[in-house]
This record gives C-alpha cells, structure tokens and sequence, in this order.
C-alpha cells in the first residue's frame, strides 16, 4: 500500500483528499488538529510546521501540502507582515516540508508533489495582492522543482476558484453571497472540497505519470469562459 502525507488534512480540502484516498493509501496526516476521522489506514502528527520538528518517515509516495490563507484586503491595509504571513503560510511551509522528505519521496519509485495555487494569479481580482503574490511564488515554486526532481518526482499545482471550506465561509457567508458567486462562473457554481479532492488524487496517481510541472486550473470556467 503507498503512503501519502497530507500537511494540513484537518478540514477542508485536506480532510477531503484523505476521504477519497483513506481506503487505499497509508495516510499520514501532519495538523496542528486532528481530523474528525477515524480509520485504520490514518496516522495523525499533531504539528505546527512552523515551530515543531516534523516526524521522520522512511518511504513516501505522495505529498500533498494544503495550507493556505484568504487575506483579502485593499492594498492600503495590507502591511508588510501581511504579505510575510502570506509567503509564509504558502510557501515557506512548503519548502520546509519538501526539503524534509526529498529522501524519503525518492525512495518511492514515482514520487508526486502536490502544491495549491489559486485562479487569482491569473485573473486579477481586487484585495488579493498578499495572497496573489504569495500563490504566484507557489507556481513559480512548482515549474522549478519539477524540472529539478524529474524524471523521480512530479511536481504539481491546483488553483482552484472559491471552494466551500471552512477557511472560506468569511467569504461564502450568507446566501445572497454564494448565489452571486455561482453565478459569476460560467458553470454557475463554485467549488466543493470534494471536487478539488478528486482532482488532487488524480494527480496523485499513476493515470497521471506523464504530468508534472502543470498549474491545473479548476474554476467552473471562471477565467478561460465568457457567458
């Protein structure tokens, strides 16, 4: 059985990966909270990737890190810590990690990185300077490293468009608001976590061993479709 690890599979769409993933991968998932799952094939690490030491582990076959923040704000209230809070969350983390478990993603025969982006990098939206530029470094972060680590690692990003999450109902927060929202895709609708889950494991697996290095998009349409 391979061994995934999920950074952050708590809630949202970490919990949703190992929902789909849960009967026939060993997940390890490493969270500051544990998620309310209960099943043989799921170890949990309680964890703080940014002040803990991270456990050790000899063999993965896939890395999935799902951290990330909605700091949406007018540039004239964004500070310089919110964009350091920002690049730290998403990509810093996400370098620590990696650089924590190359050897044990080599030892794999087909090892998968899986990174999170978001649609804002490509179509610009107001208030998402901090996270934009953030997710922009994670993309940038995501083309180098599949170059670097092919032909034994792939290495790729989803960017999703607005997802159903707990991280999210700040946003999502009344009805008037989610049926705007839908509307606004060609689709006409957003996303659930399941939907990105789906994507996720796709890439994951071996129906994906000739994709690496590829910013997958997953936005009802949102920036590719005019209606």
């Amino acid at each position: 059985m391979k061994t995934m690890v999920i950074i952050g599979g708590s809630s949202g769409i970490g919990k949703a990966i190992i929902e789909e993933n849960i009967d026939t991968h060993k997940i390890i998932n490493i969270s500051r909270t544990q998620p309310q799952l209960q099943h043989k094939n799921l170890t949990h690490y309680s964890c703080d990737i940014f002040k803990d030491s991270l456990p050790q582990i000899e063999t993965i076959h896939a890395l999935v890190y799902c951290p990330g923040s909605i700091n949406l704000k007018p540039i004239t209230s964004l500070t310089e810590t919110d964009f350091k809070n920002d690049f730290e969350i998403n990509v810093l983390g996400a370098v620590k990690v990696i650089k924590h478990y190359l050897k044990a993603l080599k030892n794999s025969e087909n090892g998968s990185i899986v990174l999170f982006s978001t649609v804002a990098t490509v179509l610009g939206m107001p208030f998402h300077a901090s996270i934009a530029a953030a997710k922009g470094a994670v993309e940038g972060l995501t083309k180098s490293l599949a170059a670097e680590l092919a032909p034994f690692i792939r290495v790729n990003a989803i960017a999703p468009t607005i997802t159903e999450t707990p991280l999210a109902t700040k946003i999502l927060r009344n009805e008037a608001v989610k049926t705007a929202l839908k509307n606004k895709h060609p689709l006409k609708n957003y996303l659930s976590a399941k939907k990105v889950a789906l994507l996720a494991s796709f890439l994951i697996s071996e129906k994906s061993l000739a994709i690496t290095g590829q910013i997958h998009k997953i936005d009802a349409g949102l920036v590719s479709i005019t209606t």
